[in-house]
This record gives structure tokens, C-alpha cells and sequence, in this order.
């Protein structure tokens, strides 16, 4: 057992602590540095990266543009978060908690920030992918607010202490494998019943959950599926690979991202060909 630690009466920030994307951290808010942000030509403005939280919501914009929404048009300005680029006076303005994603709607100039507060700022103004029926629609939005709660206890939890904290301490491993077992025990019963969570049709509750989960199985996520015995939950196997054969799905999720096989790859986007023009060149550049 490693040395147990004791809490110093008054904390203080050591900021060369805590492993890898320690740098995104701090506990201050408000910007760093003064930058404006770069605007597109296209409604909608994104500014983001392609972690889970990112993926969200490239999804449901090509899911949206699929459907033949034209004002779903969508710029995705990619936010190095690794850098501090979300720390920048325009992004704090955009979100004041500096945390991507973040979204400018240029005609209703809202912003709206929290990534499940912007898929359902998207489905309510667009009509696509939130149930009209009032018992359907707060199934749906059961499972929104259950993305919202559960995924911390993935990412900032399990993932953290399992893939990216500077040393590996037995308790927290364990009590967040726990927790994220349990999650995916709840999401199995579930799928059981229903082909997509909160009923039969695809929904922004699948839309939200599928970028952590679903990638999480899948293996695309910290490399724990061994680990954590994915297998065993066959119907969220089933969920995740079936949303992963969604175009739409497979164009979102590469939306902004900068690490993985380079045919994963759309560091921006800024128009619809953009996934037909993706080159070593074009990514270098970007």
C-alpha cells in the first residue's frame, strides 16, 4: 500500500502536478490571454476538439445535415486544449467555464456551452432527434441527464486514474472501474428492451452517450476493453457498433481531431468536402 497522504491545512496549486492534460487545468477561471476567434461563413460556429465531449456534437450537425437540414451548416474551429487555447478572451466569452465544446449561433447570436445544453439547443431548433410526445421526450432526456452525471466518473474518474495519472494508485483504479462497470451494467439492462436508449428511435440521448460509451466498448477509448471486460455487456456491444456504422457517426467523430491513424483525422471543417480532401498535406498545414 502506497504512503497515505495527508491534506495540508490550506491547499495550494502545484501546477507541474498531475500527469498528463494537467495543463488544461487551473483553479482560477477567465482568460490567460487576449485572441479573438476565427468565424466561418456558415451559421453555426463551433469551437471545439474531438475528445467524447467534442464528438457530441459533430455527430448530431452531420446527423442533422444528413437529414437535409441546410442551416445545420456547421464551421469547426479546432481548440487545442493541450495548449491553452480555450483560455483565450474570445473563448471565455463563448464559455466562461473554458471548456469545449462551444457553440455561436451567428443568427440567433446565442451562445451556448455544455455539450448536452447545445444538442439539445440543436434539436429543439432544428426538429430532428428530440421526441415531440411528452413521455418519450423525457425518456430521452432521462438519459441526457444521465450522460451528464455518469460521465465524469468515465472520463475524469476511470480514465484519468487508469490511463493518464502520473503514477497508478490501486484505490482510485478500483473505485472508478467499480462505478464505470456499474454504468455499463445500467446501460446493458437498458438495451435489453429498447434497440436505442429511451426507446426504439435514434435519439439525441444515443447521440450523446455514444462518444463515451460506445467508444469506450469499442476499445477506441483508453485502451481498457480487456480490462474492463467489455464483452460481457453484449447489448451495449450491440448499441455502440451499430451507431458506429452511421456515415453520419463516422464523419462526426473525426471532426476536430488531431491524434489517431491520419484517415481519423479533420483537424477543421469548414465545408462538406473537407472529409473527401483530407491529405497529409492539408493536416500538416492544419
Amino acid at each position: 500500500m502506497a504512503d497515505s497522504y495527508t491534506p495540508p491545512k490550506v491547499w495550494t496549486w502545484d501546477a507541474e502536478n498531475g500527469g498528463e492534460w494537467s495543463k488544461i487545468n487551473r483553479p482560477i477561471a477567465g482568460p490567460t490571454h487576449d485572441e479573438d476567434l476565427p468565424v466561418g461563413h456558415h451559421p453555426l460556429q463551433l469551437y471545439s476538439m474531438g475528445t467524447p465531449n467534442g464528438q457530441k456534437v459533430t455527430i448530431l450537425l452531420e446527423e442533422l445535415l444528413a437529414k437535409g437540414v441546410r442551416d445545420a451548416e456547421y464551421n469547426a474551429h479546432l481548440i487545442r486544449i493541450g495548449d491553452g487555447e480555450q483560455f483565450s478572451s474570445g473563448f471565455v466569452d463563448v464559455n466562461p467555464n473554458s471548456k469545449i465544446p462551444a457553440l455561436f449561433d451567428k443568427t440567433t447570436c446565442a451562445r451556448v456551452f455544455e455539450s448536452g445544453a447545445i444538442l439539445l439547443y440543436l434539436a429543439e431548433k432544428f426538429g430532428h432527434f428530440l421526441p415531440s410526445d411528452i413521455n418519450h421526450r423525457t425518456e430521452v432526456m432521462n438519459w441526457l441527464f444521465w450522460l451528464q452525471g455518469s460521465a465524469p466518473y468515465l472520463g475524469g474518474g476511470f480514465g484519468h486514474f487508469y490511463a493518464y495519472a502520473p503514477e497508478k494508485f490501486e484505490y482510485p483504479i478500483d473505485r472508478f472501474t467499480m462505478e464505470v462497470k456499474r454504468q455499463l451494467d445500467v446501460l446493458d439492462r437498458e438495451l435489453e428492451e429498447t434497440e436505442y436508449l429511451g426507446g426504439e428511435d435514434y435519439t439525441i440521448a444515443d447521440i450523446v452517450t455514444w462518444p463515451w460509451y460506445g467508444n469506450l466498448v469499442l476499445n477506441n477509448a483508453y485502451e481498457a476493453a480487456e480490462f474492463l471486460d467489455v464483452e460481457s455487456y453484449e447489448n451495449v456491444t450491440r448499441w455502440a457498433r451499430q451507431i458506429a456504422e452511421r456515415p453520419a457517426v463516422k464523419r462526426g467523430r473525426i471532426v476536430n481531431r488531431t491524434w489517431g491513424p491520419l484517415e481519423e483525422q479533420l483537424h477543421e471543417r469548414h465545408d462538406a468536402s473537407d472529409f473527401d480532401l483530407r491529405t497529409q498535406d492539408k493536416l500538416e498545414k492544419a
